[in-house]
């Protein structure tokens, strides 16, 4: 499959990258600096996410969102939300899979209460919580285009061990056998390219757990 990566430079991104590679896809990098791309076998686009339109990304069969905004502009999660739900609109054949965040699922069977409106919250991810659950609400309203929000748990380790298993869950926060809401950035893309190469979840958010 035409995978393209947002943000591939990044730490989601690029290990997102070295599972979409390894699995034998045709890999662009979009990123703003190409010199951080090093693979010899990717394709790159050297552009920022804001200046995207529907020519740059009509040809691949998915667009991985991976995008990460820098303390102090955490708005901007949104801002390149809306940027790539209009460049998608009407390529239906192109189908988005956003990198969310854990502050957005429910901690409640009622789903009244977000982790992020939850007391103990920590007051330093809370912007970008509260952007990140801005896009997936823009995402829940659009209409004209193909997507899937991704969120991982509460714990998303980059230097945990892939351990090649996951638990799938929903809307709530989900605990592994420990009792922790914990996955590696490794069983993440595991997860996130399982996704891409069966679609189960269309125009809906879902989320993973994983073990230490």
């Amino acid at each position: 499959m035409k995978i393209a990566i947002i943000g591939a430079s990044g730490k989601a991104g690029n290990v997102i990258l070295e599972e979409s590679i390894e699995r034998g896809h045709q890999v662009t990098a979009i990123v703003r600096n190409a010199s951080k791309i090093k693979k010899n076998d990717v394709q790159i686009l050297e552009k920022s996410v804001f200046d995207l339109n529907t020519e740059d990304i009509k040809d691949f069969d998915v667009v991985v969102n991976a995008f990460k905004a820098i303390e102090g502009q955490e708005h901007q999660h949104v801002e390149a939300g809306t940027v790539l739900i209009k460049a998608l609109q009407g390529t239906i054949q192109t189908r988005l899979i956003v990198v969310g965040g854990a502050g957005s699922l429910f901690v409640d069977e009622a789903q009244t209460t977000r982790k992020f409106e939850a007391p103990g919250f920590p007051e330093v991810y809370l912007p970008t919580a509260v952007n990140m659950a801005k896009n997936l609400n823009d995402l829940q309203r659009s209409t004209g285009i193909q997507w899937t929000y991704l969120s991982p748990a509460g714990i998303f380790d980059p230097e945990g061990r892939k351990t090649g298993s996951y638990q799938k869950g929903g809307d709530r926060v989900t605990l592994n056998i420990q009792g922790e809401s914990y996955i590696s950035y490794a069983d993440y893309a595991i997860a996130l390219l399982d996704e891409i190469e069966h679609p189960e979840h269309e125009n809906m958010r879902y989320s993973v757990v994983g073990e230490r």
